[in-house]
């Protein structure tokens, strides 16, 4: 039943780009690996990177001379990276981070099928490339988590205690609740961030576009409630689901964040020493697990403790494109997360009502079971108690 539900909520939520937008090749000069179209970078590594669940992703990591941090970025849904690429130079150069991006089991050159649990130990597999084959450790890495990449990012940060930071990037409530407004979180629901988002101990910045018509506003709005250590968060007056990084105010943010986080010594650092292995560290994410309790209904909302300024009020006013974002155009997300047809949404509607009847039905009847068991239970009692009387009377 789990797989079955697995697979039907990958239909829906995952949307590699068809066909990959570059090809892996060898150069034949040096026999490394590049991206083709782009031409090779001495300060790019490209690599292919094996998981725990048996498929193969693509990364590229990028060095930056200057760096003391090291961004692990998880890109949105509809792209891989050869369209994040351009960006992923331009992050590193302005943020002064090292980056590494990779792509989804099933998307771009990544072996296997997209799923919740491949995205798990896909992201999983590139932490573990950051700390053995480049030294980062885990004090000095940030996870960036884009859309769909908040739910790989939220769940393995839950997990790491003594991370530098969390950039959550128009991130997601839970898969379920894009699509549909659930007030309560199911089984069967993928990436449940506002179950796991209150678990993450390290500065989390949230950004998130006020016309967002993907993932409303309202879900960046209420993780940001739900987060231990609270950073000011980024609301882009205007702006939509794919469009953030044009905003002047974007990259001063995020400049900002890691600067911040930079010189700010961790009160982490004192706790308890998570393991050095990332399947150690892992609690697996193979088996069931039964949903928390849904905190979409509070009676009332935390009060923040922050005390830092008021986020600044963002203009409507973008940059130009910068030369390195002319990347071809990305698919839009919304055109593959909304669904195609309201006929779907109202599937998905009929089907959680029919569920809800499901549940109250079996309810009802196990009440029913529990009265005629009593009944019996009573029933019997006055026949042995007649029978008792029968016997006093025939002494």
């Amino acid at each position: 039943m789990g797989g079955v539900t697995s697979s039907m909520a990958a239909k829906f939520a995952f949307f590699p780009p068809n066909p990959p937008s570059y090809k892996l090749v060898k150069d034949e000069a040096t026999g490394i690996s590049v991206l083709d179209p782009f031409p090779h970078r001495e300060n790019v590594d490209v690599l292919r990177i094996p998981t725990r669940r048996g498929n193969e992703i693509v990364a590229v990591y990028v060095r930056n001379p200057m760096a003391t941090s090291t961004l692990l970025y998880s890109h949105g849904n509809a792209a891989d990276i050869g369209q994040m690429y351009e960006l992923f130079i331009e992050l590193s150069i302005h943020l002064r981070v090292n980056l590494m991006g990779y792509d989804y089991s099933g998307y771009g050159q990544s072996s296997g099928k997209p799923s919740e649990q491949n995205t798990y130990a896909d992201i999983e597999a590139a932490y573990k490339c950051l700390e053995e084959s480049y030294g980062a450790k885990q004090e000095n890495i940030i996870l960036y988590g884009q859309s769909v990449g908040s739910g790989p990012t939220v769940d393995l940060a839950s997990r790491l205690p003594r991370l530098r930071a969390v950039v959550l990037h128009s991130p997601i409530l839970s898969g379920l609740r894009v699509m549909y407004p659930v007030k309560r979180t199911y089984w069967f629901d993928i990436y449940k961030n506002i179950d796991k988002i209150s678990m993450v101990k390290s500065p989390v910045l949230i950004i998130h576009g006020t016309n967002d018509d993907v993932v409303n506003c309202s879900h960046g709005k209420q993780l940001w409630e739900l987060c231990q250590e609270k950073y000011e968060p980024l609301w882009v007056k205007g702006g939509n689901h794919c469009d953030l990084e044009l905003y002047p105010e974007y990259i001063r943010h995020v400049k900002k964040f890691i600067s911040t986080v930079e010189k700010t010594p961790s009160r982490r650092n004192g706790s308890q020493r998570s393991t050095d292995g990332i399947e150690q560290l892992r609690q697996s994410t193979d088996h069931y697990e039964p949903p928390r309790r849904s905190m979409d209904q509070r009676d009332k909302p935390r009060r923040s403790t922050d005390t830092r300024e008021k986020p600044r009020k963002s203009t409507d006013t973008r940059e130009k494109p910068r030369k390195s974002t002319d990347r071809p155009p990305r698919l839009k997300f919304h055109e593959y997360t909304k669904f195609n047809s309201i006929d779907k949404l109202e599937k998905l509607k009929v089907s959680l009502d029919h569920m809800e009847r499901m549940e109250r039905s079996r309810r009802s009847v196990e009440y029913h079971d529990k009265s005629s068991r009593s009944n019996d239970q009573q029933l019997e009692k006055g026949r042995k108690s007649v029978d008792w009387l029968d016997r006093i009377r025939a002494d």
